[in-house]
């Protein structure tokens, strides 16, 4: 064992557009929203993850929200940067450690990457010290964090809608056959309710609101076996430019969401079309496999098994699937050197 083992210390990272979540030594020690509050005249950053989180769209023009990844890659490196540092920073097994020890880090990127997305993060996390840093696609790390056998000849699909991207992937063999990345995930329903709610009940409601009814009363069809309680939802007139509230229904979300909904459908069918037939003759057997917060959307199984004739699993702990594939891959990376992205 040498110097540098002892000094390295082993991290698994999901760097999300909507959330990050680090996990060191088997438990998640980071669970935040990915943004940054920054003050616009010094150009530092005030504050990181949730704190930044409850600032957004309350803020004066001295400071701003960045939310540095979009659709599932770096958007702004600088911001992005910080925030990594501060989420590792503050890990509380880290504060103790009076110097900035060297990281071995596995961090899960989309499958529908460019080469210059995987450097942007790739570099963001060596400037953060990491010695040595890993890559693998978040379908894969899905995959192992859900309890499946990557390894072996048999076909898997996994659909993982994450906040910037849906990424569909059928996987065997320890490796992904044929994929599909597109950009309709849990910002996209947001944006859905935010103009469903303008055009439909003349309500002017922020991001934050909007992302709270997608979870409160969110649905994927409007028949639900047991549907949630109706929602009051507070924001401004369009009309009068007063304060006003309005009851919301998941039946109501089920329409605004109807479009979108569509296109992950048909993603996942053209990634089945181009499945080869023994692995389709396998994923016949072990059906579909939902991941990420997408996945907790109500009804949505029903909805894709409908559409695919195929039983539909959502994972347990869906939000936490990803990272948890990522967390096993770090404990065990000479066995997984295959589903690694050097």
């Amino acid at each position: 064992m040498s110097l540098f083992d002892f000094m390295t210390v082993e991290i698994a990272m999901d760097l999300g557009t909507a959330n990050t979540l680090i996990i060191y030594e088997g438990k998640v020690v980071v669970d935040s929203p990915s943004i940054v509050a920054k003050d616009i005249r010094s150009g530092k950053i005030i504050a990181v993850g949730k704190e930044a989180n409850l600032m957004q769209g309350k803020t004066h023009e001295n400071i701003k929200t960045i939310r540095p990844l979009k659709d599932g890659v770096i958007a702004d490196f600088d911001a992005s940067e910080k925030m990594i540092n501060w989420f590792i920073k503050n890990i509380p097994e880290l504060k103790k450690n009076f110097f900035t020890p060297a990281l071995r880090m596995v961090v899960c990127i989309p499958s529908g990457i460019t080469e210059v997305e995987m450097r942007a993060v790739k570099e963001s996390c060596e400037r953060v010290n990491g010695k040595e840093v890993f890559l693998i696609h978040e379908p894969m790390a899905a995959a192992i964090g859900i309890g499946l056998d990557v390894m072996q000849p048999q076909g898997h699909i996994i659909v993982d809608i994450g906040g910037g991207t849906t990424e569909i992937a059928v996987i065997a063999l320890g490796g992904i056959i044929c994929d599909k990345s597109i950009k309709i995930a849990g910002d996209v329903f947001t944006n859905d309710i935010l103009y469903f709610m303008r055009t439909h009940h003349n309500l002017y409601i922020g991001d934050a609101t909007a992302e709270q009814i997608k979870i409160d009363v969110g649905a994927a069809i409007e028949e639900l076996d047991s549907p949630p309680d109706d929602l009051l939802v507070r924001g401004r007139d369009l009309l009068t430019g007063k304060p006003k509230e309005v009851k919301i229904t998941s039946r109501e979300i089920a329409k605004a969401l109807d479009k979108s909904i569509l296109r992950i459908e048909d993603a996942i069918m053209v990634t089945l079309s181009l499945t080869p037939p023994e692995l389709a003759a396998d994923i016949y057997n072990t059906g579909l496999y939902l991941a990420g917060g997408g996945a907790m959307l109500r009804g949505l199984d029903q909805r894709i098994s409908r559409k695919t004739d195929l039983p539909v699993y959502i994972a347990e702990d869906p939000l936490r699937a990803v990272v948890r594939g990522t967390g096993i891959v770090l404990k065990d990376i000479p066995k997984y050197k295959r589903v690694l992205i050097s």
